[in-house]
C-alpha cells in the first residue's frame, strides 16, 4: 500500500541563494530520509551563509574541515564539496547566460535540461532535478506519469 505524500512547496526564486538552497536540499535528499534533511535544514541554511553562492564559491579547505564537524549539517564530505562546486558552477551559468533563470529555459524540453543539469551538477540525479525543478517553479512533467517511468527503473 503506498502512502501519499504532499508535494514540497514551491518557491519563486528571489536570486541565486534561493536555487542554490533547493539544489543543496536536492542533492542531501539523495540516498537519506527526506525527514532527516528537513529535520537539519535550518543549520544548514546557518552553516552556508545562507546559500549565497558568491561566498560558498570561496569556501577553502578550512571552511570545509569546519563543516565535517558542524553536528549542525549532515557531514558527508562529498554532498558538502558538492554545495561548494555547485554554487561555483551556478554562477557561472548566471553569468554566461545573464541569468540562471535564462540558463534554465534555454533548452528545447524537460529530457534535455535535466541530462544539461546532471552534467553541470554534482549529486543531482534524475528525482533530484525534477524535485529542484518543480520546487523552483520550472516546467515538469506530470508527477505521475514522470514516476511511472523513472521510479520503475529503479
Amino acid at each position: 500500500m503506498r502512502t501519499h505524500v504532499a508535494a514540497p512547496q514551491q518557491i519563486n526564486p528571489k536570486g541565486l541563494s534561493d536555487y542554490l538552497e533547493v539544489m543543496s536540499k536536492a542533492a542531501f535528499q539523495a540516498g537519506i530520509s527526506w525527514q532527516v534533511v528537513e529535520s537539519k535544514w535550518p543549520g544548514t541554511r546557518e552553516a552556508f551563509d545562507n546559500f549565497d553562492p558568491a561566498v560558498i564559491s570561496k569556501y577553502s579547505g578550512s571552511k570545509m574541515a569546519d563543516l565535517l564537524e558542524d553536528a549542525r549539517v549532515i557531514r558527508n564530505h562529498l554532498k558538502l564539496e558538492a554545495v561548494v562546486a555547485n554554487a561555483r558552477r551556478m554562477l557561472e551559468l548566471d553569468k554566461q547566460y545573464k541569468g540562471f533563470k535564462k540558463y534554465l529555459r534555454s533548452f528545447g524540453s524537460y529530457e534535455e535540461l535535466v541530462k544539461d543539469l546532471r552534467k553541470n551538477f554534482k549529486f543531482l540525479g534524475e528525482m533530484g532535478a525534477y524535485y529542484f525543478l518543480y520546487v523552483v517553479g520550472e516546467k515538469v512533467p506530470d508527477w505521475e506519469q514522470w514516476s511511472a517511468i523513472h521510479m520503475a527503473k529503479r
